[in-house]
């Protein structure tokens, strides 16, 4: 790994540094440590975003004793490569489980997981594969199921098959990640943010999404899904099916949000305090300090 300057931010250290893939791809990283962390947590952001907007979660972490990691799966953010696309159909779950087993000796313990949208798809589908295993997982408005409609699924299989990294337009709805209108204009103007997709990675979205409620039923460890009600980017009903799917192994904890939008932890108050106090208690029941 190789790393970069620590950047102090708002009373935090955060380390940026990168890190290469087996295939030669490198990843941007950040680290927020925390000395003498009781735990560890790694961030898995969503579609067309990067790590930098985790900073005020992980700093919600640090405060709880969490050293915490995230980063720019490639494709995003300040990793390199064309945006939105894949050379492989499992790019994204083997990063993250590169990227999870290098933190994992850094921190010298197994980190939480925590994936936000297509985030936690990579997450939830990395876990059940068996590529990682965390103690605990945390999955966040995961796109287990997409509003777009079958035909459109259907086209990004062929696309996928004949111009994969075809670049394509989003359709992600900027104004309705958050209520909060400030949210909204920072994520509209951030020049890391990308717009773009190409087939392939749809078509690992739509699929993974699929077989991952098909599969909820193999979870091993204590799970928090936290679901946006009011979501427009992803269909609520993914989860609902996933916590259907899973309720036999007793180890899923789900959590509905009526009002809230996509960005769970970005939303205004008291929508946000309320999300965190979930996640608070939940961590409190079920990550134990590995220092006792």
């Amino acid at each position: 790994m190789q790393a970069a300057s620590p950047i102090r931010r708002a009373g935090s250290t955060e380390c940026a540094a990168w890190l290469n893939m087996p295939d030669g791809q490198r990843l941007f990283l950040r680290d927020w440590p925390r000395s003498q962390a009781r735990g560890a947590v790694l961030i898995v952001h969503g579609l067309g975003e990067h790590s930098g907007r985790y900073q005020r979660l992980a700093q919600w972490f640090n405060q709880r004793g969490y050293a915490v990691r995230s980063y720019d799966q490639r494709g995003h953010g300040q990793s390199p490569g064309q945006r939105g696309a894949l050379r492989h159909g499992d790019d994204l779950l083997e990063d993250l489980a590169t990227v999870y087993m290098d933190f994992a000796n850094v921190v010298s313990m197994p980190p939480l997981l925590l994936g936000h949208s297509m985030g936690g798809l990579v997450a939830a589908r990395a876990v059940l594969d068996g590529r990682v295993t965390p103690p605990a997982m945390v999955l966040s408005s995961p796109a287990l199921r997409t509003w777009e409609p079958l035909a459109l699924q259907r086209l990004a299989g062929v696309l996928a098959r004949v111009a994969p990294r075809l670049p394509l337009r989003s359709s992600l709805k900027m104004e309705q990640v958050s209520h909060d209108a400030h949210v909204v204009a920072t994520y509209r103007d951030d020049p890391l943010r990308s717009g773009w997709i190409t087939p392939r990675l749809a078509d690992f979205i739509f699929r993974a999404g699929v077989s991952s409620i098909t599969d909820a039923a193999r979870l091993k460890m204590p799970s928090l899904l936290l679901v946006a009600g009011s979501d427009t980017l992803v269909d609520p009903a993914g989860s609902r099916d996933f916590s259907a799917a899973a309720a036999p192994t007793r180890l899923l904890t789900t959590r509905f949000f009526s009002t809230l939008y996509h960005e769970l932890f970005n939303e205004t108050e008291p929508g946000r305090s309320q999300v965190l106090m979930q996640l608070g208690d939940w961590l409190g029941r079920h990550m134990a300090d590995p220092r006792r």
